[in-house]
């Protein structure tokens, strides 16, 4: 499903606006005692906005806990990323927004980190990060891009070897974009990727779209000009049609997607109409 959209140059300057909430999702959790992972610097990176985003997009009863989803989502990416990144090798985030996983993850020897995102995104989150003194764990390359435009020549200009296996990740973006595009993304990734390399990124159901809870929530993501506009109910047919080899597809509440946190079961597969999460990795093709 895809949203309609009529100024598609805007769509990564409207996204930008959700990084401080997802920030603050981040910080909330890690002030819990039973938390997932620890982000030191989220709440640098939210700051007041972040805060005040949390409370706005979700409903009163959840206002305090938010969306379980996010800090298993970040658990997971964290967990693919530990398991998937060997010694020497190129790790990019599409779509990277204020993650500060070269801060926080234990990385193999000689990693190399590309973080891609828009310009005044990574430019605000260059100044916050390098006034808090916090020391990266690996190489580190901030790349401003469009990833409408041509950023796989942006990457290769700022060091990437398409010879060497690459680990992406694409967290918290697909569903921002058209459908399109996002195909575009993935399917550009796989053709940079040497044997070895891995995607992992998490996709979102149609029925979100029409679920009757979100439509509050929906709507709130539309106003700010950060609609979600792209959804799939074959999240393996999509990733493998754009050139990788699925090697799994979870959903919140599965035993690999739960980390005690969800509170019920995952959504029976025959309910299309229920929204539904997706978190998928895969392979590159040999």
């Amino acid at each position: 499903m895809t949203a309609d959209v009529s100024k598609d140059h805007n769509v990564f300057e409207e996204v930008a606006k959700t990084a401080r909430w997802t920030a603050a999702a981040r910080a909330r959790e890690s002030r819990r005692g039973d938390r997932l992972f620890d982000d030191p610097l989220a709440e640098l990176l939210a700051g007041p906005e972040g805060a005040e985003l949390l409370t706005h997009f979700h409903p009163p009863h959840a206002a305090k806990e938010g969306n379980p989803f996010l800090p298993i989502r970040t658990r997971w990416f964290d967990e693919f990323l530990a398991g998937a990144v060997g010694p020497g090798h190129q790790v990019v985030g599409l779509g990277a927004g204020l993650d500060t996983r070269s801060f926080r993850l234990d990385w193999p020897e000689n990693t190399v980190l590309f973080e891609l995102d828009q310009p005044d995104l990574l430019s605000y989150k260059e100044s916050q990060l390098d006034s808090s003194g916090a020391a990266r764990r690996c190489e580190c390359h901030r790349v401003p891009v469009n990833l409408a435009g041509d950023w796989t020549a942006a990457l290769t200009g700022a060091g990437f070897d398409p010879a060497r296996p690459t680990v992406w990740f694409a967290e918290g973006l697909l569903f921002y974009l058209p459908e399109e595009l996002a195909a575009a993304v993935v399917r550009q990734a796989a053709g940079l990727s040497a044997p070895g390399s891995r995607f992992a990124a998490d996709l979102i159901g149609t029925g979100i779209f029409r679920f009757p809870y979100l439509r509050s929530f929906l709507g709130k993501l539309e106003d700010a000009g950060s609609p979600w506009r792209f959804g799939t109910d074959d999240p393996r047919g999509f990733v493998e049609n754009c050139g990788w080899r699925v090697d799994e597809v979870v959903e919140p509440g599965e035993p690999r997607a739960n980390y005690g946190r969800w509170p019920r079961r995952a959504a029976p597969a025959g309910f299309r109409d229920l929204p539904r999460s997706f978190l998928v990795a895969a392979s590159a093709r040999t």
